[in-house]
């Protein structure tokens, strides 16, 4: 299984991992044109966290026992049998927000996209490595494999 570590003595608290998770979520390597161009852009599915001199990336952990998924009523949360990440299948969420409420670390949020569903980090797994590993210039996130 496959996870993020976040190093946050790394974090510069530049932000580039929320701006090119947003990117990815678009599908463009192009900041620049995402930022001018698409007039309604997701929410980066992580938030960079500051406190005074401390800088660190929060995402979901993709716990070994995931309070979300047992709170979904509808099974749309459910484990990627190949990565481990945690996905959502927006056509199956009803939003009624019970993943919002169970999960530990506060991760997960209501689409901006104006379907009433969950949205949150998986991993980018349709890119193989998550853009915000990928892009970080410091290594302050790094993409780990955990024994199971």
């Amino acid at each position: 299984m496959k996870r993020i570590l976040v190093r946050e003595e790394y974090c510069i608290g530049c932000k580039l991992c929320e701006i090119n998770c947003v990117a990815a979520q678009v599908g463009s390597s192009n900041l620049i044109k995402i930022y001018r161009y698409v007039p309604e852009l997701p929410e980066p599915n992580l938030i960079v966290e500051e406190d005074e001199y401390t800088t660190f990336a929060i995402q979901c952990r993709n716990c070994d026992d995931p309070m979300c998924l047992k709170a979904c009523i509808t099974g749309a949360m459910h484990r990627d049998s190949f990565t481990g990440a945690i996905r959502v299948d927006k056509e199956r969420c009803v939003g009624c927000w019970m993943c919002v409420m169970a999960c530990p670390i506060g991760v997960i949020k209501r689409t901006n996209d104006g379907k009433k569903a969950a949205s949150k980090c998986e991993l980018c797994v349709d890119r193989g490595t998550p853009a915000c590993v990928e892009n970080c210039p410091n290594e302050a996130l790094v993409l780990i494999e955990v024994g199971e």
